[in-house]
């Protein structure tokens, strides 16, 4: 490749049209909730005893420039159902994501530059975990695009990490943390709470340490027990101990409570944000938008005909790589969702939002009209309260039953 090559293909880069559109407005939302692009790199260094997700350790290398050229297949493919559509995020996830080399998140964004227009103020989101961090290996994400990081520390105890399998310790944490807030305009960090023996002193004490850390949002998660992992075994078993539900809410309770008081209120169950930080991204899946999902065990939500499609594709690696390289896709399910199934996905998005969901929206996603005195009774019990305009959202006691609240509302 000449130099002049490489320069021409520079112009055209994902970094080079995000710096050309730097500085100017962040384009609104559209109305009916954006689009998105979610990459899946399903590799981790090991597998966290708590995680359901889609992840697998391979202990030989990681063919990273054939796996780019699959992601590019993929994004090729599915441009072709969504032409036209505007990029108002993408997100890296996994997976370890922040073990792909620089290289190859450039292969992806550039792919996406080519096959779709980037908004204004484009968010690009990539997760790290601490053990992973090399500030010259964020310098090139940053230079290929990357421009959001979320960083799973997940703890802020040495003793608590190792508990959870994780691979960093605090002082770890602390200096990911630092690295990327002088890489990054945006970071964001994880944290699990409702953990064994974790009193309301402890959760106080250790949230506060993350709020004088944080930079503009933080994801704090109840820890879950997930069929299939080890902690459930040892949950099953006796042999691990989690606060049961009234200690959960408890805690639930006085993560708002201190959030707020530092200025990062609540604007979803488990997301906490400066005013204007909200993620872009999860907001696109919140709000009930588009977004092409691709690698292996990706989902995605497509606009179509009348409809729209539910996809997902292979979640085996290796699988979903050969496919891509047969036929163009890894996918494995494109399902036509009929208006009930969209109207019932809707509410139990929007309605995690503190702002909510507007009624009207739902009619006409799902053909159908929540009966008036379902909202008024939720509304009398004090697990819905009614917005400006036609928009209902859950209150603080309806957020802790939402999965009720909302089948309440569908039925």
């Amino acid at each position: 490749m000449t130099g002049r090559d490489r320069q021409e293909r520079r112009v055209d880069s994902f970094a080079a049209i995000v710096d050309r559109k730097d500085g100017g407005p962040i384009a609104p939302v559209a109305v009916e909730g954006g689009f998105g692009i979610y990459v899946h790199w399903p590799f981790c260094e090991s597998k966290c005893p708590y995680c359901d997700f889609n992840s697998h350790v391979r202990h030989t290398r990681i063919d990273q420039s054939r796996f780019a050229a699959a992601f590019e297949t993929e994004l090729a493919t599915m441009a072709g159902r969504t032409r036209g559509r505007v990029v108002d995020s993408v997100f890296l996830g996994g997976g370890t994501p922040s073990l792909m080399l620089p290289q190859t998140v450039e292969r992806v964004l550039d792919a996406v530059a080519k096959h779709w227009s980037l908004a204004p103020g484009v968010e690009v989101s990539m997760e790290a975990n601490p053990s992973s961090v090399e500030a010259e290996r964020f310098r090139g994400y940053r230079s290929a695009g990357v421009n959001r990081l979320s960083l799973g520390v997940q703890a802020m105890n040495d003793a608590d990490l190792k508990r959870l399998g994780r691979l960093h310790d605090t002082a770890q944490a602390r200096r990911a943390i630092e690295t990327a807030r002088a890489t990054f305009e945006r970071i964001s960090f994880d944290l699990i709470y409702a953990r064994p023996d974790q009193s309301a002193a402890d959760w106080k004490a250790e949230l506060e340490q993350a709020l004088a850390l944080a930079a503009d949002h933080l994801s704090l998660y109840q820890l879950t027990i997930e069929p299939g992992t080890p902690f459930f075994e040892l949950y099953r078993r006796g042999a691990l101990v989690v606060p049961d539900a009234d200690h959960g809410a408890d805690l639930y309770e006085l993560t708002q409570e201190i959030c707020t008081a530092n200025g990062m209120p609540a604007y979803e169950v488990s997301n906490h944000a400066r005013p204007g930080a909200e993620c872009r991204h999860n907001l696109v899946y919140w709000r009930y938008g588009d977004y092409v999902g691709v690698g292996p065990g990706a989902h995605g939500r497509l606009s179509g005909g009348n409809g729209k499609f539910a996809t997902a594709t292979e979640r085996h690696p290796e699988t979903w790589l050969a496919a891509v390289e047969t036929r163009g896709d890894g996918l494995v399910e494109d399902l036509s969702l009929t208006a009930e199934e969209q109207g019932d996905e809707f509410l139990l998005m929007g309605l995690r939002l503190v702002e909510g969901v507007d009624l009207a929206r739902y009619e006409a996603i799902s053909g159908r009209r929540i009966n008036p005195r379902r909202i008024a009774d939720l509304v009398e019990h004090d697990m819905v309260e009614r917005l400006d305009g036609d928009r209902v959202r859950a209150t603080p006691g309806g957020f802790l039953v939402l999965d009720a609240v909302v089948a309440d509302l569908a039925a």
